[in-house]
């Protein structure tokens, strides 16, 4: 294995190729803009939501394209790389693994500790780690290509914090953290960077649309801030995560939440 002079070098965001994975609603559709804003070509993975995906396409003509995938499944990954390939002419050069597969954040519907079934945190897993696993799998030629790579995967301050009982989701989480670790590791002297971005409750995405006011007030009243992050500026730690800026950051996880947990 060769290692680079600078290893951890990127192209500025304007000249990246970025996949967000489940990109096309909520805190997706928020890192999508934020990339399409600094001047990033975007691809716009899906798996229900083609409706929402071809909406972003058409309103950022030439600089968002939209492709199916379930990241679960490494051949559907595979076309999703083609297809970037084909709309753009270039490698993926960030990944952001953000796809949430089947779970409601419902934490009054969520099965509690005495009636939880593994099958529930196989569902998680699978959504979770062997769909990260496909997307930095296949985008390692890309990275090649391009000479670096930005992997930037979607965290939850419930490590921290668990206020609700989201057993399956927050362990799945924890397993992509220490995944993020151990490949930052493994994958650094190829120039690609491993990192976590974890969040709490968003104000608002489709997910905490149903979330009480009073939820909302008494989390913002707990943060520094004396606010609730919204999707937008989650979504502005990412781009500091696929900058030249962060050339010499990997393998951390950072809590953008208004300092409600301290990490």
């Amino acid at each position: 294995m060769t290692i680079t002079s600078e290893p951890t070098t990127a192209l500025p965001l304007a000249e990246q190729t970025v996949l967000v994975t489940g990109g096309a609603r909520g805190l997706g559709r928020a890192l999508t803009e934020a990339f399409v804003r600094e001047g990033a070509r975007v691809v716009v993975n899906y798996r229900e939501s083609g409706e929402a995906a071809a909406q972003l396409k058409a309103a950022h003509p030439g600089r968002v394209v939209a492709a199916r995938a379930d990241v679960r499944d490494r051949t559907e990954v595979e076309q999703l790389f083609a297809a970037a390939d084909t709309a753009f002419a270039a490698p993926v050069t960030t990944v952001i693994n953000n796809a949430l597969v089947d779970f409601s954040f419902n934490g009054d519907a969520r099965a509690k500790a005495d009636d939880i079934n593994y099958a529930d945190f196989d569902t998680q897993f699978s959504g979770t780690i062997r769909g990260a696993l496909n997307v930095i799998q296949a985008a390692a030629p890309h990275f090649a290509r391009a000479g670096s790579g930005r992997v930037i995967n979607i965290g939850t301050n419930l490590f921290q914090y668990p206020v609700v009982p989201y057993h399956d989701y927050t362990a799945a989480k924890a397993a992509l953290l220490s995944l993020t670790r151990t490949f930052a590791d493994d994958l650094g002297p190829r120039g690609i960077t491993v990192n976590m971005i974890s969040g709490g409750l968003l104000r608002t995405t489709d997910a905490s649309a149903a979330t009480p006011d009073a939820v909302f007030d008494a989390i913002a009243q707990g943060t520094p801030l004396r606010s609730v992050t919204t999707p937008a500026q989650f979504a502005d730690a990412a781009l500091f995560f696929a900058s030249p800026w962060a050339r010499a950051v990997t393998g951390q996880n950072l809590v953008v939440d208004g300092g409600l947990v301290k990490n």
